[in-house]
């Protein structure tokens, strides 16, 4: 059985970014139209190593899309009840990078939107807050 990265060593890697598309996917693509979705909509190479994450319109399904190694990965998880509250994305933006934690949160059914960051040094580009 193949499971998603630890978070722990997704934080630690330099390379691996988790990006979040800001609209809805269609949940019956697969990994081919969703690799392609990666390339036009979030502007990124889907073989870069990196997660990319897709929400359904009724917002109760989810699927992660990363390349390992020799082929791609797709995790999908489906709620019985209830949606998934994802970061709202800035106006116009066609995607969101989250942090590993942030993930975590997310697939955990935590609703970013009612935390607060505390502001932190952060050395580098600036972070989008969620």
């Amino acid at each position: 059985m193949t499971t998603l990265p630890s978070l722990h060593s997704l934080d630690r890697a330099q390379g691996a970014r988790i990006w979040l598309a800001a609209e809805a996917a269609d949940m019956r693509c697969g990994f081919d139209r969703l690799a392609e979705r990666v390339r036009k909509v979030i502007g990124q190479d889907p073989l870069g190593g990196h997660l990319f994450v897709f929400r359904s319109r009724r917002g109760d399904r989810l699927k992660i899309l990363v390349w390992d190694r020799d082929g791609f990965v797709l995790w999908y998880k489906r709620l019985e009840a209830g949606v998934i509250k994802l970061p709202q994305p800035e106006a116009g933006a066609r995607s969101v990078e989250l942090r590993a934690g942030e993930l975590a949160m997310v697939l955990d059914g935590i609703d970013m939107s009612r935390l607060q960051r505390v502001p932190r040094y952060e050395r580098g580009g600036p972070r989008i807050s969620v």
